[in-house]
């Protein structure tokens, strides 16, 4: 069973039940479309045509369930709509600017941060409506075409390694054993973190299994190449039987110990990658990894599986990070479809030698006829 360290489904499920058909801080009209989309995404129904297929997680409907209260909520201040469907394209497309701008805070005051996310989410929500109403005979135009979803770079904690090992040179010993077994896998954390077991690895502690039922993409059989000797010596001091988590602990404590030493250890500003050092979470300890293994790992596709991923485009913020330069010289341009042209170049090369020496081989039979008639011509003249 996948440990859920926030208690997504838990949570998402009590809510859902607590009130049945009406969502309280919503009018009926809102709250109907609301609940029709939830309850449709909760199976995995009227997905829209490009859209991964099947009913979404817990952490996703918990999230699309905050944004749907976020959207009824502006929409009828500013615009005075009484359904979120009644918006019109000019008008969704000057919200998502303003919050971009920083014109729409938060109620701190702060601009919001992720608008990509936002518009994600309104994309969906729009891309539902206008199927299910396909599906009744209504058309519903698109609105959301040319909406901005362009991502921003976020802020973290940017740690060099000799900062990381001194993190842990100074906390206790399971903290210790977390850091660095955080920075050598780059795993999710908590939530693959958590649902990792002793059985989960191999080879005496090298290698570490991360299970597709507690993986966020797919499941995948990595190296540990520094902390494994560690992560040994903790199983035993530990007593950790095979089919015991790892760690088990809570994230929100853990992280406030993280955040104490850093701000103990490090001067209180922001770290090269925008967010103060004080600020650090355990996820950080995934950005400085990749940023660790980039450099190290000769293929691209090899630091994707590592870490996960299916697109690149990660890579390409931890290499402008860390300041990557293109390196390569035409020694080295052997991609794949160079190698297919070089190696049909040599083959034909090889039947060209083939042919040339097979010619030879032709041509020296003949020159020793001509040379054996021309023993025998000189033969008989001197008869």
């Amino acid at each position: 069973m996948k440990v859920d360290p926030y208690k997504y489904k838990e949570r998402y499920l009590a809510w859902r039940e607590r009130i049945k058909d009406r969502i309280p801080e919503m009018n009926k009209e809102n709250s109907d479309v609301s609940l029709a989309y939830l309850d449709d995404m909760h199976i995995g129904a009227n997905i829209a045509q490009k859209s991964v297929k099947g009913a979404r997680s817990y952490s996703r409907l918990d999230g699309l369930r905050d944004k749907l209260n976020f959207y009824s909520r502006q929409f009828t201040r500013r615009y005075g709509l009484k359904c979120i469907t009644e918006v019109t394209e000019n008008q969704i497309i000057l919200f998502f600017s303003d919050m971009r701008k920083g014109i729409i805070k938060r109620p701190d005051g702060k601009p919001y941060m992720g608008i990509d996310n936002f518009v994600r989410d309104f994309k969906s929500f729009w891309h539902w409506w206008i199927k299910v109403n396909r599906k009744k005979g209504n058309t519903i135009p698109d609105i959301t075409q040319d909406l901005d979803t362009r991502r921003e770079k976020p802020d973290w904690v940017y740690l060099t390694e000799e900062e990381i090992k001194k993190l842990a040179e100074n906390a206790n010993y399971k903290y210790r054993v977390l850091i660095m077994f955080l920075f050598d896998s780059g795993i999710r954390a908590p939530t693959e973190l958590m649902n990792v077991k002793v059985s989960d690895l191999y080879n005496d502690c090298k290698e570490l299994n991360i299970r597709q039922e507690g993986a966020k993409t797919f499941g995948r059989r990595i190296k540990l190449m520094l902390c494994s000797e560690m992560v040994k010596n903790y199983i035993k001091w530990a007593k950790l039987q095979p089919e015991q988590y790892l760690f088990k602990f809570s994230p929100r404590v853990v992280n406030r110990q993280l955040k104490r030493m850093a701000k103990k250890l490090f001067e209180d500003k922001p770290s090269p990658a925008g967010e103060s050092y004080w600020q650090i979470t355990m996820y950080d300890f995934r950005h400085n990894s990749c940023c660790y293994w980039l450099p190290r790992y000769k293929s691209e596709s090899a630091l994707k599986y590592r870490f996960g991923w299916k697109k690149s485009d990660k890579i390409h913020y931890y290499s402008e990070l860390l300041g990557m330069k293109d390196t390569i010289v035409e020694e080295d341009l052997l991609i794949d479809t160079t190698k297919t042209e070089i190696e049909k170049k040599l083959a034909s090369t090889e039947r060209e030698k083939d042919l040339m020496e097979e010619k030879m081989r032709s041509m020296e039979l003949q020159m020793e006829k001509v040379m054996e008639l021309m023993k025998q011509v000189e033969v008989l003249r001197k008869v």
